[in-house]
């Protein structure tokens, strides 16, 4: 079932029209998808291209322009805003993690834990992985879930899982 489940997803992507660069580091795959551009906007308001593109390794998971899109109106264009930047810089490296973790890394963790397993974020914040109905699920600390639609996109500095929501840290 391991294998199945994010082959399916690798083929999901697919066929979903997402395209992704194939070599580079974890912003370069954003920065090569369609799909990603509201995030790449904000990393580079955030000022965390040059991190993310460091030697990590870092799982990213990355939220696709659809996720973005589901906050509330404006909250995009405040988080752009220079005086946002800390809090930008915030939700975004709670989107990474400072360890690369393969989809079968993944459900290796959530099987070992039971059902779930609980991983710290670069940003300090703390993501709950579990499965549901064949999926990987991530939930963040204020409770909103994301699916990741799309995993295993390997860069030479790390990962990048799709979701589908933004996650965000405590307020």
């Amino acid at each position: 079932m391991k294998s199945v489940f994010f082959g399916g997803v690798a083929a999901l992507a697919l066929t979903a029209g997402m395209a992704f660069a194939q070599t580079g580091t974890i912003v370069d795959i954003a920065v090569g998808s369609p799909d990603h551009t509201t995030l790449v906007a904000a990393v580079q308001a955030a000022g965390l291209a040059e991190t993310l593109s460091g030697a990590g390794p870092f799982t990213l998971f990355a939220p696709t322009n659809d996720a973005f899109a589901k906050l509330p109106a404006g909250t995009v264009d405040t988080l752009l805003k220079p005086e946002s930047k800390d809090q930008l810089t915030k939700i975004l490296t709670c989107h990474a993690i400072g360890a690369q973790a393969m989809a079968a890394d993944v459900l290796g963790m959530i099987e070992a834990g039971g059902g779930t397993h609980k991983v710290g974020t670069v940003g300090g914040c703390e993501l709950t992985l579990t499965t549901a109905d064949g999926k990987v699920m991530v939930t963040d600390e204020m409770g909103n879930v994301a699916t990741v639609t799309a995993a295993d996109l390997a860069g030479t500095n790390g990962v990048v899982h799709v979701i589908d929501t933004v996650l965000l840290p405590k307020m």
